[in-house]
């Protein structure tokens, strides 16, 4: 067994929101960057490092809210 607990559960955050790791996670696959995401009661805000990117994930909308399993309002930011 090469796998240490804590290094299994090293990098996982247990403060976020499930929601805000698919986000995340999906971003990073796709498009192998990061960003910031803020989990509200009705929506989610999801802050990316330049208006073309955020353009990029505005088109991905659907599939991001498919993947999530949700229908809040995805709302895309730069910053």
């Amino acid at each position: 067994m090469a796998d240490s607990l804590f290094d299994l559960l090293g990098s996982k955050n247990f403060d976020e929101p499930t929601e805000a790791t698919i986000i995340k996670r999906f971003v990073q696959e796709k498009y192998q960057k990061t960003v910031s995401v803020t989990v509200r009661e009705k929506d989610i805000i999801i802050a990316a490092s330049s208006a073309s990117f955020a353009n990029a994930l505005r088109m991905q909308t659907t599939q991001l809210q498919r993947a999530v399993g949700t229908q809040k309002r995805l709302i895309f930011r730069i910053g």
